[in-house]
């Protein structure tokens, strides 16, 4: 088991992880900024808070019951194994989330509406960033890459389509939706392709996430 994860984890290259951990940092410092600015909960916090108002959980254990059904969902569309690297994401990202709380850094001197917007393009690129790396994606962008793969639909639909999803499920159950909740949801699941495509031309960046929009080796 341990030599198959070294293994796996070999099959990485420097600019990978370099993606990887860049992106992890800049989604958690956007998400700081998000949760400062408090206009409202993105998507996946809506319907973890409204999955509350039914069930005697966390926000923490629900998300990651969330997580781990959408990793199921792909392990058998895809018939594969399933994987445990969105988790190693998750808690890493939510670690980086609670240092920039407690020190304070993403407290700016500037109204909560632009603190809002910053946080949300920081998110979509970090995202990108994560994405393009090909480590742990997060599991709910796996469900929209397979429907990117498969049914041949833009990734910025795939994922819009999701997340819309969960939005109105965590609404109807209970969770609360604001401007910032909307402001995500655009923001994000807009951009988040155009910020790989802009990786792959300016930065040169292999799409090791979804090899279909890679630019780079497009161009190689």
């Amino acid at each position: 088991m341990a030599r198959s994860v070294i293994s796996h984890l070999r099959g990485y290259d420097r600019s990978q992880y370099a993606a990887y951990l860049a992106g992890c940092v800049i989604f958690s410092y956007g998400a700081s900024c998000f949760i400062a600015a408090d206009l409202g909960t993105d998507p996946l916090d809506v319907f973890a808070l409204g999955l509350l108002e039914h069930l005697p959980l966390t926000i923490g254990i629900a998300q990651a019951l969330f997580a781990a059904l959408c990793i199921a969902i792909w392990a058998t569309w895809n018939r594969r194994r399933p994987v445990i690297s969105p988790f190693v994401t998750f808690f890493f990202c939510g670690s980086l989330i609670d240092i920039a709380r407690a020190a304070d850094l993403a407290e700016l001197p500037v109204p909560n509406t632009v603190l809002m917007l910053i946080g949300s393009l920081l998110c979509a690129y970090g995202s990108s960033l994560i994405i393009i790396s090909g480590i742990g994606i997060r599991a709910m962008d796996l469900i929209a890459i397979s429907m990117t793969e498969r049914w041949r639909l833009p990734f910025w639909a795939a994922k819009s389509s999701t997340e819309l999803v969960l939005l109105v499920s965590g609404w109807l159950l209970g969770g609360p939706v604001g401007i910032g909740t909307v402001c995500f949801l655009v923001v994000v699941d807009l951009l988040v392709q155009p910020l790989m495509r802009l990786n792959g031309t300016v930065l040169r960046l292999r799409n090791a996430g979804i090899p279909s929009l890679s630019v780079a080796e497009s161009r190689a």
